[in-house]
């Protein structure tokens, strides 16, 4: 399984923005704009609580287990692996749907916010991209708790010990 990398997201990220300001820019000039859903905020923030909230149990079982403390419940391999895809796929969507509202939230800043309607879609977009933020953040850190530590053999170039 690949690592998440932070230059994909950013991408994902950057394109949408660029994207959906352009599309708001469009919709703008039909006359209306698609608003900002208060939810949106609060179903990334819940993702990344979900995402933490399921590292931290994970984290425990494996440190017991590492440690071979007597009684230590082990981690399923395919419920680890399950986890991190969960993660991945949470960061994907959460990069694109952060680089969405983004991109709204910027065209309405440089729009101009002169209505309170619109001050509050400025203060979602803002809210929806630091939620994102937090579901990218959360996804590395379950990756980062479910992977396995590295082999000796390979840190040695698969020659064993390294020589005294």
């Amino acid at each position: 399984m690949k690592q998440l990398r932070i230059g994909v997201l950013v991408g994902l990220f950057a394109a949408a923005g660029i994207v959906s300001w352009a599309g708001a820019r469009l919709w703008d000039s039909l006359g209306t704009l698609p608003s900002v859903p208060v939810a949106a905020p609060i179903v990334l923030a819940v993702i990344a609580a979900v995402l933490v909230a399921t590292a931290f149990p994970l984290r425990a079982r494996l440190r017991a287990q590492r440690e071979r403390r007597p009684g230590a419940k082990g981690v399923d391999p395919l419920l680890a692996a399950r986890a991190v895809v969960f993660g991945q796929a949470s960061a994907l969507v959460a990069a694109l749907v952060a680089g969405m509202y983004g991109g709204v939230g910027v065209f309405l800043l440089i729009d101009g916010v002169d209505t309170t309607v619109r001050r509050d879609q400025v203060i979602y977009a803002g809210a929806s991209v630091l939620a994102g933020a937090c579901v990218v953040a959360a996804a590395f850190f379950l990756e980062r708790v479910c992977k396995l530590p590295e082999d000796e053999d390979e840190n040695h170039g698969g020659r064993g010990a390294a020589p005294a």
